[in-house]
This record gives C-alpha cells, structure tokens and sequence, in this order.
C-alpha cells in the first residue's frame, strides 16, 4: 500500500469517527491535496475535482475544506491575493513542516524546508517565552517571508 493510500484510509477513518461520510467529491478534494505540492485555491481545487465531477459545487469545496481545517488536518492560507490557499498539514510525501517565501510580484509560493541547525534551536526558544510571557499554549507556527524570487528581479 502507497503512503497516499494509506493516509486517505487515515482520512476515511477520520471522516468516519466524527459522524460524516467521506464522498466521492470529497475523497476527490483530498486525493487533490495528497497529490500536489502547490497551495491550490477553493476556484483552482473545485475547477480541477469538476472534471471527474460535474456536479460538485464551490459550496462543496468550501465545506470540505472548513472541515479539513477545523480537524487540524489542512492549513488555510492567506497569502495577501485576496484568495485563500490549501495545503495539507501533514503531507503523505514527507513534506513535514516548512516555511513560505512568497513573491509579491507573481505570487509565487516556495516550501522553504532546508533549515538550519539555529533555526531549530532558536524557534523553540522563542515558542518558550511567548508561552510564559503571555500564557499561552503554542500548538503551531506559521512563518512567511515576501519577496522578489529570480525570475522577477
């Protein structure tokens, strides 16, 4: 079994544990997520499910995806072009957790994975005294750089 099949099945348990039925259009939305790097929008995600189903609606695609976040198992992003993007937290690809470099010229949006040794020291200091500081419990973090990538300097 792929580590995609086995994160859907995942998925379907999931769906299945909290009272809802996991549907073809549905499983369409996340097999999307599963199999993309990009961070796609609602219009991008329910223009690619609506070619293997032609009468899934946008209503659909913003359920699923609210519930998908409301689960804690796709981020929601809101990278400053007045859409929201998708991704999923935990990818079956191996992409764990990674920071964005945003182009403000195309919009581009690169997974910035390759961290250094004092970044990963340093993030969980900071994460340490913001939760003392102001007790508050620190599940996630979310960093975002903009820019200007190569191809439009």
């Amino acid at each position: 079994m792929k580590n995609s099949d086995k994160f859907i099945s995942g998925l379907v348990k999931n769906f299945k544990d909290k009272g809802f039925r996991l549907t073809a259009p549905r499983k369409a939305i996340l097999d999307l997520l599963v199999n993309t790097n990009e961070h796609p929008s609602v219009e991008e995600i329910c223009f690619d499910v609506h070619k293997s189903y032609p009468s899934i609606g946008i209503t659909t695609v913003y359920r699923t995806l609210d519930l998908l976040v409301s689960w804690g198992l796709v981020h929601k992003f809101d990278f400053g072009e007045g859409k929201a993007r998708y991704e999923l937290i935990e990818h079956p690809k191996g992409i764990g957790h990674h920071h964005h470099l945003i182009c403000t010229s195309c919009k581009k949006i690169i997974n910035y994975t390759d961290f250094i040794d004092k970044e990963f020291n340093y993030i969980p200091k900071v994460e340490t005294r913001l939760s003392k500081k102001y007790n508050f419990k620190i599940q996630n973090h979310l960093i975002e750089f903009y820019g200007v990538c190569d191809n439009c300097m």
